[in-house]
């Protein structure tokens, strides 16, 4: 019998979210750094230095793509997350989801701040501070120097690249669950439709904010359609019970497709109206299906949970168990691992 405490997505959080995160790590000597990288970028990543003001590469760059790390090409910003600060350096609002900046205590100079530096390699970044302008009220000051840059791919210019927002309970497993499918490039925890400005989770897990947890998915409708996200999405998740996904109950853990735009909106409509009637489960479908309004990325160590926490006990006794149902049924539509 399967112990109720196992069985709840409302579950503490991992005691370190921003100093240890599971992330595969790149050790090289000193002199391997020195050949791979440029004079002024092993100053400014193995050095902790910092560039001269206004004289990066990317202080102006508006241009769409992926801010990188210099040092090991892990992505940690967009073009959407940054925004001109006047401070001489690029700004960011927000990093990339998935714990892959680290935060620590910077006395030097005389001062205290926090500096950021990349959880794969270890180069320094630069420092976030308390004072942006957007409502996370962040302000990443990042060298240029520490970074690279990738352009959007064409593909996204053709009209090929949408998104789409689903719940079926903890977010913790449908995330771990689309995060492996071909097409798709990025996978977001968070909060959809409620009414709470900027909920946190322990707010949402009240089931008093009316938002659902919920994940944003971007993928590629030349890899994949919105009928085998669907597909996937209705194999994985019970539809039928309302409020509720196993252990977990609350109107949080609610089925929900939250459309982007009209044809989702059809699409969503008519498979669950041929689910129905050719009666595919035994109760009907209470699935809503209502537009995006509202969506808010949860906080960051939700973000890639189950890579990260495979041996936590809900992660083994309810995620597993549909992740290996994922592979034996959908291993057509997996990425090459």
């Amino acid at each position: 019998m399967m112990i109720l405490s196992l069985s709840s997505c409302a579950q503490k959080k991992p005691k370190s979210v921003h100093n240890s995160p599971n992330i595969p790590e790149i050790n090289l000597s000193e002199q391997e750094w020195k050949d791979k990288l440029s004079p002024e970028q092993y100053y400014v990543l193995r050095e902790k230095g910092t560039e001269r003001p206004f004289t990066g590469k990317f202080v102006f760059t508006k241009d769409k793509g992926t801010y990188k790390c210099g040092g090991c090409d892990e992505p940690l910003f967009t073009d959407d997350m940054k925004f001109e600060s006047n401070c001489g350096w690029p700004s960011f609002d927000k990093e990339i989801a998935g714990r892959k900046i680290i935060q620590s205590e910077d006395n030097s100079l005389g001062m205290k701040r926090i500096e950021i530096t990349c959880a794969k390699c270890g180069g320094h970044l630069g420092h976030i501070f308390d004072d942006g302008p957007t409502e996370t009220g962040k302000r990443y000051c990042v060298n240029s120097a520490s970074l690279t840059f990738e352009p959007l791919k064409a593909v996204s210019k053709a009209g090929t690249i949408e998104k789409i927002t689903l719940a079926g309970g903890c977010f913790w497993c449908i995330e771990a669950i689309f995060e492996e499918l071909k097409g798709v490039s990025v996978v977001e925890s968070g909060y959809a439709n409620g009414d709470t400005e900027n909920p946190t989770y322990k707010q949402v897990t009240t089931g008093k904010t009316g938002f659902a947890e919920a994940v944003q998915i971007t993928y590629d409708q030349s890899v994949i359609s919105f009928e085998e996200l669907l597909e996937v999405f209705f194999s994985l998740h019970d539809p039928t019970t309302l409020n509720r996904q196993g252990a977990d109950v609350g109107t949080q853990y609610r089925s929900g497709i939250y459309f982007h735009n009209e044809a989702q909106r059809k699409i969503a409509e008519k498979v669950i109206s041929t689910l129905n009637k050719n009666k595919a489960f035994e109760d009907p479908i209470v699935t809503e299906v209502e537009q995006l309004k509202k969506f808010y990325i949860a906080e960051n160590y939700h973000q890639e949970y189950y890579e990260l926490n495979k041996e936590y006990p809900y992660c083994k006794a309810v995620i597993k168990p549909k992740m290996e149902k994922l592979h034996k049924i959908f291993s057509d539509k997996l990425k090459t691992k």
